[in-house]
């Protein structure tokens, strides 16, 4: 499950993940992981939750930072909104999450991983130095089912 950008937002986080991530392990756009695993036999129950959570005014969220990764680089999000929806989630889906699920939640979004960690760190030394914070427009939520690499929409529940 992801929490969905506005499109201006967007654009710029997939224009960055284009440029910087390597091609052949790039199958995705842009996006900020809320969860990683659900249980597929679940689906209707989760989007049930997806909509039911999504019932309610869209908010801003912070771009306050940047985060070395090793061997990849993430812009860092920061939201008391994000926060609490993604608390009550967790609450409800409790029995279901994995262990990465389960730890602390830190929003980002990655612009580049799986690369040689001085690339990483030259990528990361660069964006900090024009780095200004600035904020997005949390749109809605998004599910997805995993195919091994790319990922198909399964359901998109709308902010107001």
């Amino acid at each position: 499950m992801t929490l969905l950008l506005d499109d201006d937002a967007q654009r710029w986080f997939d224009r960055l993940r284009a440029e910087h991530f390597p091609p052949e392990r790039n199958h995705l756009a842009a996006h900020v992981t809320l969860f990683h695993a659900l249980p597929g036999e679940q689906v209707d129950a989760v989007v049930a939750d997806l909509t039911a959570v999504a019932d309610r005014d869209a908010f801003d969220v912070a771009v306050t930072g940047l985060r070395f990764l090793g061997r990849g680089v993430a812009y860092v999000l920061d939201s008391p909104e994000l926060t609490r929806l993604r608390g009550a989630l967790a609450v409800r889906w409790e029995p279901w999450l994995t262990r990465q699920d389960r730890q602390r939640h830190a929003p980002h979004v990655t612009v580049q991983n799986k690369v040689d960690p001085a690339v990483a760190r030259a990528l990361h030394d660069r964006l900090l130095a024009d780095f200004a914070p600035w904020s997005a427009r949390a749109r809605g939520l998004g599910l997805w089912r995993y195919l091994g690499g790319p990922w198909a929409p399964v359901a998109e529940a709308a902010f107001r």
